[in-house]
């Protein structure tokens, strides 16, 4: 059963918009700034609506002046719009930037990842998949032929499906900038139609390559699979159950479907109230056991503690979380029952420095008494 037609709705840009608007990897500082909070404005998406009652957390104790006062700096060298800290299921800090409102949205990119992975993951408890190890082709025959034949539904979540694909963001000419332009064949999903067209660099299964192309898969799989957009699907496994405390808004492509790689918006606190559930276990919206595989290192990146998992990020020590690009970020440390998410506006794209930064911030805050 899908979510009441009266919770979710399409919204639409102004016809001002031009396509030379929606060039995000293009905009100036002073364009992301403004727009990041107010992505609706820009693109065309579904709101759903937040339950009725919101869940709140209690306040904690505060943290160290020293700790605050790190915090702050962090927000300000790093261009943070916000950061929030749940622990133990308490508010323990929350602190904001740039003139960002706690009761604002801001854009997501690939935190979005994350979010459509928990949607694959109800899915499989709803039994509108039937298993991760089930080929892609069973819900998107027109794959068939493709390199991703042979492929399972497990490979795109972990992003090893041996398909070649270039995710830079700096060249104009890659496949992930080139991902909105691709006009669908007749009777297809633009990113099926782009992603037939790719050759195969590997065997299945024996290499990582970061491929928003196949989230975005993902996407239109749980869509085919469940008959509902992601956001109105979101709207009854995560929205409501997380208790979010605004409405979700998701970007769609041209044929109406969500973005299942990238750009939704919500507050802050929901951000949060996502990586709490998380932490949670999915409170039965997913099989039991998922956040455990989806959040450990399915993928390795070497000895470290860093991989993948399914469409979350993983780190040392048994924590894992959601990246988006320009600073965005819900980190997860299941030991210490901490959440720590960050919104933020970044001078570029992608920043081993500030991404550093905020690992070795987390680490502080997950220390602190």
């Amino acid at each position: 059963m899908g979510a009441s037609k009266d919770s979710f709705r399409l919204t639409m840009p102004p016809a001002s918009v031009t396509p030379a608007d929606l060039n995000v990897l293009f905009w100036t500082d002073a364009q992301r700034e403004a727009r990041f909070r107010d992505m609706e404005s820009w693109f065309p998406g579904i709101e759903v609506d937040a339950p009725a009652a919101a869940r709140t957390f209690p306040k904690g104790a505060a943290y160290s002046q020293e700790l605050q006062a790190r915090i702050a700096q962090f927000v300000a060298d790093t261009n943070a719009a916000g950061i929030m800290v749940l622990k133990d299921g308490q508010l323990r800090h929350e602190a904001y930037g740039l003139g960002f409102k706690p009761d604002q949205r801001w854009t997501s990119f690939s935190v979005a990842k994350s979010f459509t992975s928990t949607l694959l993951g109800a899915a499989v408890k709803d039994g509108w998949i039937s298993s991760l190890q089930d080929p892609v082709t069973k819900y998107l025959p027109e794959m068939e032929g493709s390199a991703y034949e042979g492929v399972t539904v497990e490979q795109i979540a972990t992003m090893t499906s041996g398909v070649r694909w270039n995710e830079s963001y700096t060249d104009p000419n890659s496949d992930v900038a080139k991902m909105g332009a691709i006009v669908a064949a007749q009777g297809e999903d633009a990113i099926v139609t782009q992603l037939k067209a790719l050759p195969r660099e590997a065997p299945a299964g024996e290499k990582f390559v970061y491929k928003t192309g196949e989230t975005n898969l993902i996407g239109v799989l749980v869509e085919r699979a469940t008959g509902q957009s992601l956001a109105e699907y979101a709207k009854l496994k995560i929205v409501d159950p997380a208790g979010f405390e605004g409405p979700l808004f998701w970007m769609i492509e041209p044929s109406g479907r969500n973005i299942g790689g990238c750009c939704l918006s919500i507050t802050l606190g929901d951000y949060a109230r996502m990586g709490q559930l998380a932490l949670e276990g999915g409170n039965g919206v997913v099989p039991s056991g998922w956040f455990d595989k989806a959040g450990g290192p399915q993928v390795s990146f070497g000895d470290n503690g860093f991989g993948y998992g399914y469409q979350w990020w993983t780190y040392p020590d048994g924590n894992y979380g959601a990246q988006g690009i320009f600073g965005q970020a819900i980190t997860i440390v299941p030991e210490e029952r901490l959440v720590v998410a960050v919104v933020s506006n970044w001078p570029t794209a992608t920043s081993g420095e500030y991404r550093s930064e905020w690992q070795k911030l987390v680490t502080a805050i997950a220390t602190a008494d």
